[in-house]
């Protein structure tokens, strides 16, 4: 595990602050830990992605796994992404696993509802698509979110993918190179393709070896969103040590996906990590 302490905390306590009402958006318990953006660390973005060779082609299911996590392909430059003036047609796919799809929550929205909710603007026509699929590993995304999104992109004159995965591929087996594989090479295709990409890290659970696990992982991503200036949401560090994140945990049927209050909290970590800057709204 790489030294932390580069890192810098990400929160704060406020244990005499009043109680505010979960609901959709960013309300959370004041008696527990308030996330915030002063120092994003070294999983912030870069500001531009370092010039390297065009982009591996995606390996077959039946080809060897690679020797280590340098295996993941080089960068493309990717297609020029631009925001139009006046009202925007925005077509937002959201992809992923349980998470994604919000198993788990009373209130059917998970943090993609939450996030969906708080994202209507007078200057965009939003249309957003929910695609997260139980179960799934980066392997099953790279495999479906090309046929699945771009038929609902049709007609939109905005293209944004947000993208969730990893945990599956954690509790599969799979290595960190080829994780790290498929994470690169749907992120390559789509920022080529002139689509917009905001991807949303991985979350802790309550077994201490998987969060090991988790927790490398989470790095992995971030620095293959890093390599490609893409903005990575980090929801491992803020969570790991998070009251109300553990209680939602160990209070579920499954002990391994939130309630109404843990979807709440990644929704608020996504829209106060550069959820707007993505959109360019002001």
């Amino acid at each position: 595990m790489s030294d932390r302490s580069d890192r810098g905390d990400t929160a704060e306590t406020h244990p005499d602050a009043p109680r505010e009402p979960y609901g959709v958006g960013p309300a959370y318990p004041s008696s527990h830990t308030r996330f915030t953006t002063d120092n994003p660390g070294r999983y912030a973005a870069a500001a531009t992605p370092e010039p390297t060779a065009p982009a591996a082609p995606a390996a077959s299911s039946d080809a060897p796994e690679p020797a280590a996590p340098a295996a993941d392909p080089y960068y493309a430059p990717s297609a020029e992404f631009t925001v139009a003036d006046g009202i925007r047609d925005v077509g937002m796919i959201f992809v992923g696993a349980s998470m994604t799809a919000g198993y788990g929550d009373p209130k059917g929205l998970g943090w993609v509802g939450r996030v969906v909710a708080r994202t209507q603007h007078p200057d965009i026509d939003l249309t957003a698509y929910n695609l997260g699929v139980r179960g799934n590993t980066s392997a099953d995304v790279v495999a479906r979110w090309g046929a699945e999104c771009h038929p609902r992109w049709k007609g939109r004159s905005e293209r944004r993918l947000v993208l969730s995965v990893g945990t599956g591929d954690v509790t599969s087996g799979m290595t960190m190179a080829r994780s790290r594989l498929n994470l690169a090479n749907v992120l390559d295709e789509a920022t080529n393709a002139g689509i917009g990409v905001f991807v949303v890290g991985l979350t802790p659970t309550l077994d201490a070896e998987m969060n090991r696990k988790i927790e490398a992982l989470a790095e992995a991503q971030a620095d293959v969103c890093s390599r490609r200036g893409i903005t990575y949401v980090d929801c491992y560090r803020p969570l790991a040590t998070h009251d109300q994140w553990m209680a939602d945990l160990a209070a579920s049927p499954d002990r391994a996906h939130p309630g109404q209050a843990g979807y709440g909290l990644i929704a608020w970590l996504v829209l106060h990590n550069g959820w707007n800057d993505w959109l360019s709204l002001s």
